[in-house]
């Protein structure tokens, strides 16, 4: 047994105390990597206990001792790369381009959340009454909980370690069951090995329907931080609102894609194959619908299938391969079924789609309306429905015409017209002559509507992990009505 089949808590590699189990499976080679016993409802509360004692100490250290500790864990992940690469190849369907754009991201975030310990700026106000001076003073919340997902397992659930860590808070970090090395042993073994005092950060691997809604529900954590679907997302958010709890929601995604008639086409067709089929499509910030204008239509779908012709699909570990495995086959059969019930609805299954377990051809469907299922649902797998439209406004309706709004996407030659059409685009990220899958450590990140509450990155992520506090003081005699 390795210590990653084990929970980590309180600075210890110990074996869960629940009878059931969680399978760790390679998605492309269905091989089971390890089977280990889940976190039981005692080994969470043990965890967020640990995390609320360490807290004490932990929050009161000097910025530079809170620093070193982040520094030597960007340290480690760049001597570790390939380990981290290899676990994300394995573990999570990773091509080696993606897994390597993973790790980067990672490192990346990593890197900023050092600078916040130095950071935690407050502020001195003014008063309007004699003698007084406001104060505001920064710091940590306390205990954080996250919940990290399975498609960019380690550089999501680091993207809330990382900076939670580093402004003074503990953190309970709950994997996602199909990922529970990349998003969770893993991090807790670098950070281990840079030295973080236990139960600073503790990992509890189990499934949601055990744990899950005790996780959130906990009375020690103050803010629960989850990416995922919008669906366990909502849950998620009743569950904290009924005991008053911060949330961090990233959540899904329908984004749109749109090529106006005097963009260059060639240019909008290669970062749509980047936006659409990194990971398969297993990206919250994927492209999910392209819409085209009516002129260039024709144009675009002929450029773009004989790109998409040139995958490799198959085998993370076959070199050349971009378009790995699905986590799941059930995943597989879901997009069949959508690309099924689109066709009978009208639309054209132009190239591709071929389907076997995990593995899928990339599929290219044209004639797309926004009703039928491929446009309306979230893909999260290698099929790109191309929808027509035939003005700007229509494309902004388009664009618009769903519950979602977190990532987004314009190509034009002209930059002033394309900005003022992503500024009308109701999402939260919106990329001109560029594709939709962009994460830069410094930048807010996050989504409107149903893709989530509040934003990732530099000082979004440290204004969501502290709080601040007033402080006045009267340094006179004050005079009261009474």
């Amino acid at each position: 047994m390795t210590k990653f089949e084990n929970q980590y808590i309180n600075g210890e590699w110990v074996q869960g105390s629940s009878s059931k189990t969680l399978t760790n499976v390679n998605p492309y080679s269905q091989e089971t990597l390890f089977t280990m016993h889940s976190a039981s409802e005692e080994d969470l509360d043990k965890a967020y206990h640990a995390a609320q004692e360490a807290y004490q100490d932990w929050s009161t250290k000097q910025p530079g001792e809170i620093q070193a500790v982040l520094l030597k864990a960007v340290s480690i992940m760049k001597n570790r790369k390939e380990e981290i690469v290899e676990w994300l190849m394995k573990e999570a369907g990773s091509s080696r381009i993606k897994a390597e754009i993973e790790t980067g991201a990672a490192t990346q975030i990593t890197q900023e959340a050092a600078s916040f310990p130095f950071r935690m700026s407050g502020s001195i106000l003014p008063s309007e009454f004699p003698g007084k001076e406001n104060r505001v003073y920064r710091s940590p919340k306390g205990v954080i909980g996250v919940i990290g997902p399975w498609n960019f397992p380690f550089h999501l659930s680091m993207r809330s370690v990382a900076p939670a860590i580093a402004a003074g808070n503990t953190v309970v970090l709950k994997p996602a069951s199909d990922t529970v090395v990349t998003a969770g042993a893993l991090i807790a073994d670098i950070f281990e090995e840079a030295g973080l005092p236990k139960g600073v950060l503790n990992v509890t691997a189990g499934r949601g329907s055990e744990i899950g809604d005790a996780f959130v529900e906990h009375p020690v954590p103050r803010v629960i931080s989850f990416t995922g679907s919008t669906e366990v997302g909502s849950h998620i958010a009743s569950l904290a609102g009924k005991h008053v709890k911060e949330t961090a929601l990233e959540l899904g995604g329908n984004n749109a894609f749109v090529v106006l008639e005097d963009a260059d086409v060639d240019q909008a067709v290669s970062s749509a194959i980047f936006g659409k089929f990194l990971h398969q499509g297993q990206i919250c910030m994927s492209v999910n619908r392209f819409l085209i204008h009516d002129s260039i239509y024709d144009s675009f779908v002929e450029k773009f299938t004989a790109r998409v012709k040139e995958l490799a699909y198959g085998d993370p570990f076959d070199e050349g391969t971009i378009v790995g495995p699905l986590i799941k086959a059930e995943q597989t059969e879901r997009i069949q079924e959508d690309i099924k019930k689109s066709v009978e609805m009208g639309a054209v299954l132009h190239y591709g789609g071929e389907a076997e377990g995990t593995k899928m051809q990339p599929a290219v469907l044209t004639e797309v309306t926004q009703d039928m299922p491929i446009a309306s649902e979230e893909i999260f797998g290698p099929a790109a429905p191309l929808i027509r439209f035939h003005d700007e406004e229509e494309a902004l309706q388009l664009a618009n015409g769903t519950p979602y709004g977190l990532s987004g996407a314009v190509h034009s030659t002209d930059i002033h017209r394309a900005s003022q059409f992503a500024r009308r685009m109701e999402t939260g990220m919106v990329h001109v002559n560029d594709q939709t899958v962009n994460d830069e450590a410094h930048v807010a990140f996050g989504g409107e509507k149903a893709s989530g509450i509040g934003r990732f990155g530099g000082a979004w992520a440290l204004d969501k992990f502290t709080t601040e506090q007033w402080v006045s003081i009267q340094t006179g005699k004050r005079e009261y009505p009474f």
